[in-house]
């Protein structure tokens, strides 16, 4: 019984056709796409092309543009140098009192990393030598001492009588054009030793 149940069922198995017209309906990657008058799956695939090569360009400019920039830094050989403060002028004013009085610094750093003036001394026979600035609140004006002052890379510290400034409690006797000797004291560079010329306030 089995086995001629098993031969029905190959006797029922259909011979196998000939190729149909199914067969051409496979898609031909050369095939031009109708109606557009080019091969569409070419198209596709230099679109996608374009894609990726932005994508890919994208990140290359920038890194470019990074380095050109960071060799111009180090070509100026300013590129990891240490700070390099350096004096333009100093003044000290002719008090109108003997109780205190201003001096005035103003530095460059013509090096490649920041700094800090952080305090200020006088071999000469003075009272307290302090970094202040002069606040104007509601009309009113206070003096702040202040810890330090920054000297940025490549940048200035300048000082004015209403702003930042060196206050020095009973300055020595002094007479215009002459110099009174400061100490410099920095964060990361040596002490600089400088004169600083009398004047009138507001000179």
């Amino acid at each position: 019984m089995s086995e001629k149940s098993v031969s029905q069922a190959t006797d029922a198995v259909p011979e196998p056709s000939a190729p149909t017209s199914a067969v051409s309906t496979t898609a031909d990657p050369t095939t031009t796409a109708a109606g557009t008058g080019g091969p569409a799956p070419r198209k596709s695939r230099l679109t996608l092309n374009k894609g990726a090569l932005t994508a890919v360009l994208a990140p290359v400019i920038a890194c470019a543009v990074t380095l050109g920039a960071l060799t111009a830094w180090t070509a100026s050989g300013a590129a990891g140098s240490p700070a390099e403060p350096t004096l333009v002028d100093a003044r000290i004013m002719l008090p109108s009192n003997p109780e205190a009085t201003a001096a005035l610094f103003n530095l460059t750093n013509e090096g490649g990393a920041d700094d800090a003036l952080v305090r200020v001394s006088t071999p000469a026979k003075a009272g307290r030598v302090m970094l202040s600035r002069n606040v104007h609140e509601n009309g009113v004006g206070t003096m702040q001492m202040v810890s330090a002052a920054s000297l940025p890379a490549g940048g200035k510290l300048e000082m004015s009588a209403t702003g930042l400034d060196v206050m020095v409690e009973n300055p020595p006797p002094m007479r215009l054009g002459e110099r009174v000797p400061f100490v410099l004291h920095f964060r990361d560079s040596e002490p600089m030793r400088v004169n600083a010329l009398v004047v009138r306030p507001g000179s």
